[in-house]
């Protein structure tokens, strides 16, 4: 279904910048989004954070075979060793990809693990968006997405948040909150590049 889609690339010099660097990256995106994005970001070492529970399973073979690596765990059981993997993926020069409103929600509400990932490994959080102009959604908590073939797909990247190790608390906040306005707005430019609404 994905190789049909016409393909357009927005504002990726933000990804390039920080491998030119020599860094890694914690890439974040919207949970419902995982379907398109598993195939655009294919065969290129990303380790993805998932759940220990049947789905999160599923999603591991899955990904898998697309050339992932997966980091085991979630917010609610097995986080402290997904967080560790994760980590040792960042210190190997790989990027980690997180669905930060995963995985049960609420929708679009960016969760706290990508900035610890970035004040302890030093790697920068890059959100990005993969819209498609045609789709099925889905009732699902997170409104999965599943292209229509052969319609036109973005994906937009955002810039790249560091975060300090010796950042305090009240400075994650806000750095938390950039990371969430980052990702919904590249959600509501990407639902909208083709004049269409923006999935709420």
């Amino acid at each position: 279904m994905c190789s049909t889609l016409r393909w357009e690339a927005i504002d990726f010099q933000n990804l390039e910048s920080v491998r030119k660097a020599g860094g890694s990256s914690i890439m974040t995106f919207w949970h419902g989004r995982i379907f398109m994005a598993t195939y655009y970001f294919r065969n290129r070492g990303i380790v993805v954070m998932t759940s220990q529970n049947r789905d999160g399973e599923y999603i591991a073979r899955v990904i898998e075979r697309f050339g992932y690596g997966a980091a085991r765990g979630s917010s609610t059981r097995g986080s402290h060793g997904a967080t560790v993997e994760a980590l040792r993926s960042l210190n190997m020069g790989k990027d980690v990809g997180i669905a930060i409103d995963g995985p049960r929600g609420p929708r679009y509400v960016a969760k706290r693990g990508a900035a610890y990932l970035a004040k302890k490994s030093g790697c920068p959080v890059l959100p990005f968006c993969v819209s498609a102009e045609r789709k099925w959604i889905t009732h699902s908590w997170d409104h999965f997405q599943f292209p229509k073939p052969f319609s036109r797909a973005v994906v937009l990247m955002g810039k790249p948040t560091y975060v300090g190790r010796n950042c305090s608390e009240e400075e994650m906040h806000t750095l938390e909150a950039q990371i969430q306005n980052s990702l919904d707005e590249l959600r509501i430019r990407g639902d909208s590049w083709w004049g269409g609404k923006s999935d709420a």
